[in-house]
């Protein structure tokens, strides 16, 4: 849903904390921007309001809504000019490429394992297919220790949104009991995306809101 900008000066974000709402908390916080949150959760009539999907999270920038946590993050990468390169550089294409990498293998393995084991009716569940999503998971873990190289980061030096993107699939897949990494470039990238100032406040504000 897109319509005209109108002038504000914060941000309202709604999402519960504990949902992909925390990437976008996340973005905010390493841009420094104010924000307020409204912590409606999936299929509310709050969040149906805003999406008919009920889906979380969406972004109101005055009057404008934006809507899927990847969407917003980039809306707003791009907005102020921070955390990614330009649209139309080779550097942005594979930006755009490993973001969509995080999307499609890792949050596609957690995702689809979440929605067989309780987002979905028990009627609509296969819990066959869990075994397979961790399989899955753990051989995009592989692929990503080789996109990393020597990299600190997804895009090398800077940090960009497929890191945020990637840092919460991390997290996702901690709370899921995905296997993780102990050592490793892996481990060390996740560790070090942990690190920051703000992923810091962001997980003291997701706590505060339990």
């Amino acid at each position: 849903m897109f319509a005209k900008q109108g002038i504000f000066s914060v941000y309202k974000l709604i999402g519960f904390p504990q949902t992909r709402a925390m990437r976008v908390m996340w973005m905010l916080e390493e841009l420094g921007e104010p924000y307020e949150i409204d912590p409606a959760l999936p299929q509310s009539e709050a969040a149906k309001a805003i999406n008919p999907s009920g889906k979380v999270p969406a972004l109101c920038d005055g009057d404008l809504i934006v809507t899927e946590s990847v969407a917003i993050c980039t809306y707003l990468a791009d907005k102020h000019g921070k955390f990614t390169f330009p649209a139309g550089t080779p550097a942005r294409a594979q930006q755009d490429s490993i973001t969509q990498f995080a999307v499609d293998v890792l949050e596609g393995a957690l995702w689809t394992s979440a929605k067989n084991t309780f987002v979905n009716p028990e009627s609509k569940r296969v819990p066959e297919i869990k075994d397979v999503c961790r399989y899955e998971f753990g051989q995009g873990l592989k692929t990503l220790e080789h996109r990393l190289g020597d990299g600190r980061y997804a895009m090398g030096e800077q940090f960009t949104v497929p890191d945020i993107i990637l840092g919460h699939c991390s997290g996702w897949a901690k709370v899921a009991n995905f296997e993780l990494p102990s050592e490793g470039t892996v481990y060390d990238y996740f560790k070090r995306l942990r690190s920051r100032d703000g992923y810091k406040a962001t997980t003291t504000k997701v706590k505060a809101a339990l």
